[in-house]
């Protein structure tokens, strides 16, 4: 036994392991906006119909969260009859909605510089804990786009993704009541949130 200790004593210190690599990239706190809201124009997320809710300015601190919006796929109407809506039925379940396990597109052209799962999801009407499943790409130009409460994915930090590209599915985990993709999008040098409006060119081209 002294011997043992002994020899531990005398063997030179193991170097410390590498910290472990982030999965996703850390989002500083938004920059505060203090003139025009600067915008940016993604491509749809998804292929089929979808409604979003804006996080108005101020809401939300945080990079990828502040001037968001949370996205919803549509259905429910048959030819000229009926109306959209989200479920089908009572919405008590995942599977009544519309979105649940939709495709979600990457909506730009980039690098995946972030990739985070969870597994699991939430129940209807009933809100989730964070942190949420999100995929986050950075575009040639500097801008970090984040797609959030997303599951099953298709895509892996590294990979190089076009604008299109089926990147995962919808889900409901995180912050979250409901199935939907929460987009957010931030310049990645100065972390000013940017608003975002919608490519009706290339939604138009996606539900084809």
């Amino acid at each position: 036994m002294i011997f043992l200790l002994l020899a531990l004593q005398a063997a030179p210190a193991a170097a410390p392991p590498p910290p472990p690599e982030r999965p996703i990239v850390v989002p500083p706190k938004a920059a505060e906006v203090t003139g025009p809201i600067e915008q940016v124009t993604l491509g749809p997320v998804f292929r089929e119909p979808f409604l979003c809710m804006e996080h108005p300015f101020g809401q939300l601190a945080w990079a990828g969260d502040a001037l968001g919006t949370d996205c919803m796929v549509g259905g429910g109407i048959d030819g000229m009859s009926g109306y959209m809506r989200l479920y089908r039925t009572d919405g008590k379940t995942n599977e009544d909605w519309y979105g649940w396990r939709a495709e979600v597109l990457a909506p730009v052209a980039g690098t995946v510089v972030g990739a985070f799962a969870k597994p699991g999801a939430n129940q209807p009407g009933t809100m989730g804990k964070p942190p949420a499943a999100m995929i986050q790409i950075l575009t040639d130009d500097g801008i970090i786009v984040v797609i959030a409460h997303v599951t099953d994915f298709r895509v892996k930090k590294g990979d190089r993704v076009t604008a299109g590209q089926v990147v995962a599915l919808d889900g409901n985990n995180g912050m979250a009541r409901s199935p939907h993709v929460h987009v957010g999008a931030w310049r990645q040098k100065d972390a000013i949130p940017l608003q975002i409006r919608w490519d009706l060119r290339a939604m138009a081209a996606a539900a084809k």
